[in-house]
């Protein structure tokens, strides 16, 4: 039979019946909702991208958002609370050796950026220095052998007048720490921590520059910042950090949002080159933050990691905030040819130093009319070592992940009071912080009721289907029991991914004809999964839009207990939520925002979310920006108090505290434990 003959039939047989609800039954084969994750994503990056300056007219619009842009962009490194002004700790440098060069001398050392955290550097000083010069910082990129590897451009710059300051990463180099946690490690839990190794390079630099401005040879005016790649990328962020940076040249370290995740050029990059997305933005953002600062920005086209064109892009959007500022030219853009370099030919290397003439020194002199630069690599690896004894025995480096970002410490709560107040904190914190993506308006759920059945004992199923956000049909499954005129009672089950066939119908086993049994599957699992294979990239380039996995199905949640209230014969008042494993991390957020459920019910509950996944990236995707700043699922569950909270299964340890709570609270009935679903109603 043919498919338009089927439809035709079963439209006709809905017509014949009647119901009582006010949803209209169809068979809707017009698939508007894509449910598609790649290309929502490819959307969200777009919109961030094209958004940009979209309310910003002139200058005054422009300064009247700027600094809480800027304290913004520098919590997004997770530099919130570090002295970037005023009184620090010492950098107690420590020279190992010098080395002599024709016309400049290589001092080598290290200096301690925070107590316990090294950063090994060498310092080239031009020779016969009488009053003080313009200092150059460079920022090595994501190459092994780092001071080696970038040494022809600190003594290009030592030979043109300049002292320059080389530094390296957290991870390469003569310290092998990590920059690599989601993109190697499965350190997905970052997010959660609001913590990015780029925010400790960022920070290692500004020391790096209390270094060259206390030299007396240092003009403190005039200090420039540079590097390609990763070292690009803080060619970029330093300049925002830290007004001492009069002039920054990035070499291949942005490319649009749009160009990242539209291209999956993102596949290929460390999590340094973009910064915890709390608030949406686009490396536009920081460009604008860095006007009216002379800033070039340079890019090879046939880059693996940037296309030309994701660049451009960039360069065209900020143009608008340096031509407010009335210095237009302050901008550059300098293309090359060739993949991720300074050109096949190192056609950008004369462009960055007749660039720092011109910004740092006053010399116009263009490019061309400067001669050969040298590339050579004159010293050894060996010859360039900081760490001639062996690294400081307290180095923090192999660490700093753990420490770098200040965590919540679950609260001492003694009374209610105490606890309302926790529980409005933590609110307020997650709803800028963490789920700050959450569409500004939602949009209509569009109800549909997709399918009806009855059985012979008069049980009856109801499939409705909304819109959750757009771009997402979801569906949920009621199982509803016999008809009756009074408002019944819903428990709401989450589904998890990949869950086998009967798993939720078994865990909810005895309760049906009790309550009405709600299936819901947020996005993702069910009918709108995805791969597997595709998660590593979907939690990266997620959280690279500023939300993630997680962030995303507490949306969806929340639009279902909508959802649900809208529906005739349900009691709104009594809704209840029940999840078992990865979507009991969901749960409880839904349920504190919501805040409206009657019981939660969670079955084998995460014990935290600051723990580490599959470094595939499958399995649970647990991990919501910033969320550790604030709390942990143990005090998002006990913030569900003083309704009833039931354990199933696995109590992490980490939930003592939330039982002392109902305890200490006087409600040590509301907190409990049992086998199975079933007993929650057996009383």
């Amino acid at each position: 039979m043919k498919r338009q003959s089927i439809i035709i039939l079963l439209s006709t047989f809905c017509s014949m019946l009647t119901f009582p609800q006010s949803f209209e039954l169809t068979v809707d084969a017009n698939f508007d909702q894509p449910n598609n994750i790649r290309q929502h994503l490819c959307k969200m990056a777009s919109n961030i991208t094209r958004n940009f300056l979209k309310d910003i007219k002139n200058l005054e619009d422009w300064e009247a958002v700027r600094e809480e842009r800027h304290q913004q962009f520098l919590e997004m490194l997770g530099l919130q609370g570090k002295p970037l002004k005023g009184q620090r700790a010492p950098l107690n440098v420590t020279k190992t050796g010098s080395i002599q060069k024709k016309g400049y001398r290589i001092e080598k050392l290290y200096y301690e950026s925070l107590p316990g955290l090294y950063v090994p550097a060498n310092l080239y000083i031009p020779d016969g220095i009488k009053t003080p010069v313009p200092a150059i910082l460079y920022v090595s990129g994501h190459a092994h052998s780092q001071k080696y590897n970038y040494q022809a451009h600190a003594k290009n710059f030592a030979q043109n007048g300049f002292v320059c300051l080389i530094i390296e990463t957290i991870q390469r180099g003569e310290v092998k720490g990590e920059h690599l946690g989601q993109e190697s490690n499965g350190w997905f839990h970052w997010y959660s921590r609001g913590y990015n190794p780029a925010g400790v390079e960022v920070w290692n630099g500004i020391r790096g520059l209390v270094l060259l401005s206390a030299m007396p040879e240092v003009d403190i005016n005039n200090l420039g910042v540079t590097g390609i790649s990763g070292g690009g990328s803080q060619s970029w962020y330093l300049p925002v950090a830290d007004s001492r940076i009069k002039a920054a040249a990035a070499v291949a370290g942005a490319g649009s949002l749009e160009g990242q995740i539209v291209q999956k050029t993102i596949d290929d990059h460390c999590d340094c080159m973009m910064p915890i997305n709390t608030y949406g933005i686009d490396f536009t953002d920081i460009g604008a933050l860095i006007a009216p600062r002379p800033f070039m920005i340079a890019q090879p086209n046939r880059d693996l990691y940037y296309s030309i064109e994701a660049v451009h892009t960039l360069y065209n959007k900020i143009k608008p905030i340096y031509s407010f500022y009335g210095k237009p030219d302050n901008l550059t853009m300098k293309d090359a040819t060739g993949g991720h370099s300074y050109g096949s030919k190192e056609e950008l290397r004369p462009e960055i130093l007749s660039f720092f003439l011109k910004a740092l020194k006053g010399k116009n002199i263009p490019p061309d009319k400067l001669g050969k630069i040298d590339t050579s690599l004159e010293l050894s690896e060996e010859e360039l070592k900081v760490y001639i004894n062996g690294v400081p025995s307290d180095d923090r480096t192999k660490y700093i992940q753990d420490s770098f970002v200040d965590l919540a410490t679950a609260p001492e709560i003694k009374t209610v009071e105490q606890l309302n107040s926790y529980r409005n904190e933590v609110k307020a914190f997650l709803k800028e912080k963490t789920f700050g993506a959450f569409p500004d308006e939602p949009g209509p759920l569009d109800m549909r009721l997709d399918f009806i059945s009855s059985s012979k004992s008069g049980n009856e199923r109801k499939d409705y289907s909304f819109v959750s956000e757009e771009g997402w049909r979801l569906k949920v499954s009621m199982q509803l029991g016999q008809p009756t005129d009074k408002d019944q009672p819903l428990l709401l089950v989450l589904k998890n991914p990949n869950e086998e066939r009967y798993e939720s119908d078994a865990l909810v086993s005895g309760l049906r004809g009790k309550v009405i049994i709600a299936y819901f599957e947020a996005r993702g699992i069910g009918d709108t999964g995805w791969s597997a294979s595709q998660q590593w990239h979907i939690r990266r380039a997620a959280a690279w839009t500023g939300r993630t996995i997680a962030s995303m199905r507490v949306y969806d949640v929340l639009r279902c207990l909508e959802a649900l209230r809208s529906i005739p014969g349900v009691d709104t008042d009594n809704i209840s939520i029940l999840a078992q494993g990865e979507m009991a991390a969901i749960a409880p957020y839904a349920t504190l925002l919501d805040g409206n459920v009657k019981t939660l019910l969670l079955k084998d509950p995460p014990a935290t979310q600051n723990a580490p996944s599959d470094p595939t990236g499958k399995g649970e995707a647990i991990e919501m920006l910033n969320c550790l700043r604030v709390t942990d699922l143990p005090q998002v569950a006990g913030l569900h108090y003083p309704n009833e909270l039931l354990i199933m299964g696995n109590e992490p340890k980490t939930y003592e505290w939330t039982q002392d709570l109902y305890e200490n609270l006087d409600r040590p009935d509301g907190y409990k434990k049992v086998q199975k679903a079933s007993q929650w109603l057996d009383d």
